[in-house]
């Protein structure tokens, strides 16, 4: 099986049964502010294109490339497509000439022609990804790979129990907007990116150590931003709480855990995967290639800045009404809401940066009103301020999901009293009448779900699936004195009060080793998913 490596999430897998060409990513992503680096625009992608297969993950559109998909990928090409709850994946894949595709079942294993099999796990909770995420298991002639690129399963043993691993693939950088845009003193926002990428790593290590494959492939980040804007997210500055280590760095914190089978793929890279072996072909010497990082960043800025000028000179709308549009799009959605309303609670406010750089129009999306409109001085718990051209953008092209363009883009600010609520985000992105009935549906299938099983963690008795997202917490759960951290997403635990410490709701059920467990009679599945 050959690898070759074409940057970021992106790869092509050959084998003498097949080729699948995976996430190919080349334009800027997200209002022109993620890049991919090292930079992967100057490979020969016209043969590149030129595949059996075409796997993409999910719709974030640093791996979900629209414009080089219609370009430069073939569209006999057969697509692997995961089983999602919504076919807006297909949807604009056939609006791109795509229209050979295999509808697998999540985790069940599909044989394809010369003896080529995949599988696809696919994620689909709202918060993953946008509305979905994926895993791809490749095994040709006794050879497996798995390209996990940034999905978080919960459990890997459906990939061990199809037999040893010999590739593994993985997020192991930041993709997200925190805590960089928060209005926080430095120190603190320092802090908080310490924390988040020390757990990043050690969420790596923990499905590094339950694949136990023989080769790992750091992959799937760092973007780089070659905006001067928001050049400072770059981790060139010696900032121990940059949330976006690249190559190198996964490097040394992996060699300080003993690993020592990882293998870097850089753009045009070409790896050789036998049941015993990997050989790696590079384009360039990699050590030196990061040594010189600042350069291939500055190189890239000037040579991409006439693309990030004309993305911006088309964002702006003055023609559009963006109170009046907001109400038009947003409070059917918010009538319709149930689950995610409560689980917002409160007004979210929106101050829009005129063109001058300095006026401000403030909108409020009153989620226990069920109304948009001005705001009015009252206080607000969540509030994002940005430009107002971006979110006429939004409007303009009648964008559903305002987490995969607006706050991917980290060109805002934020600032919230108390927890993190991830019912913010999720109503943000399923702005359209389909995802948000399945986000509803989801909740309300969640909610009335109660986890029966406990498990004994150090001296406290716990529920074992984590109130978030259900990972199981005897693989992730890790108890601190009173505190329950799970290291799947970070989210901690209060274990006497049950009280979760990261977020709206989500209390979790704990007890002292020895202390009864509290009855349950009269109780009803509503009752026992409601915080105390």
């Amino acid at each position: 099986m050959r690898v070759t490596g074409t940057g970021h999430a992106s790869m092509r897998i050959d084998t003498p049964a097949g080729s699948i060409l995976c996430d190919p990513w080349v334009n800027p992503a997200y209002f022109a502010s993620w890049f991919p680096f090292p930079d992967n625009s100057l490979l020969d992608w016209e043969t590149l294109g030129q595949v059996d297969y075409l796997y993409l993950s999910h719709l974030h559109r640093d791996h979900f490339d629209a414009p080089h998909l219609k370009r430069f990928v073939s569209k006999k090409a057969r697509v692997l497509l995961p089983e999602y709850p919504t076919s807006e994946l297909e949807d604009q894949l056939r609006e791109l000439g795509f229209t050979d595709f295999i509808k697998t079942v999540s985790e069940e294993v599909v044989e394809l022609d010369g003896g080529l099999k995949v599988m696809i796990q696919a994620l689909t909770s709202p918060t993953d990804g946008p509305i979905g995420d994926s895993s791809l298991w490749v095994e040709y002639d006794g050879v497996r790979l798995l390209n996990q690129n940034d999905a978080r399963p919960t459990d890997l043993s459906l990939f061990t129990s199809l037999g040893h691993v010999h590739a593994h693939m993985l997020q192991f950088s930041g993709a997200i907007w925190y805590p960089m845009v928060y209005e926080l003193p430095q120190s603190a926002k320092t802090a908080f990116g310490k924390q988040k990428r020390d757990r990043q790593f050690d969420r790596t290590w923990r499905y590094i150590d339950d694949l136990k494959a023989s080769h790992v492939f750091p992959i799937a980040g760092p973007p780089c931003f070659l905006d001067d804007e928001l050049w400072q997210f770059n981790d060139i500055f010696g900032d121990e709480g940059n949330i976006f280590p690249d190559q190198s760095v996964f490097m040394k914190e992996y060699a300080k855990v003993g690993g020592t089978n990882a293998i870097v793929l850089l753009p045009g890279s070409v790896t050789e995967v036998t049941e015993s072996s990997a050989e790696t072909t590079h384009p360039t010497d990699v050590d030196e290639f990061f040594a010189n990082k600042v350069a291939h960043l500055e190189e890239m800025r000037e040579r991409k800045r006439p693309i990030i000028v004309a993305e911006k000179a088309s964002w702006r709308h003055p023609e559009i009404d963006v109170l009046k549009e907001m109400k038009r799009r947003i409070e059917p959605l918010l009538e319709e809401s149930i689950y995610l309303a409560k689980g917002v609670g409160g007004p979210v406010r929106f101050d829009l940066v005129g063109y001058d750089g300095e006026s401000v129009e403030s909108i409020v999306v009153d989620f226990p009103g069920k109304e948009v409109r001005r705001y009015a001085d009252e206080k607000v718990r969540y509030r994002f301020r940005t430009e107002r051209a971006l979110v006429e953008h939004l409007l303009f092209i009648d964008e559903v999901d305002w987490v995969n363009s607006l706050f991917l883009s980290c060109r805002f600010s934020a600032a919230r009293i108390g927890q993190y609520n991830e019912f913010v985000y999720a109503f943000f992105k399923c702005l359209s009448e389909e995802r948000l009935q399945y986000a509803e549906g989801w909740y309300d299938e969640h909610e009335r779900t109660t986890d029966a099983e406990d498990v004994t963690l150090g001296d406290w008795v716990v529920q074992r699936r984590c109130p978030h997202l259900k990972a199981d917490l005897t693989r992730f759960g890790i108890v601190d004195g009173d505190q329950l951290t799970c290291q799947l997403h970070g989210w901690r635990f209060d274990l006497p009060s049950g009280r979760c410490l990261t977020g709206v709701g989500h209390q979790i059920r704990a007890r002292r080793v020895g202390e009864p467990a509290p009855s349950t009679e009269g109780d009803t599945p509503e009752a026992a998913a409601t915080p105390a």
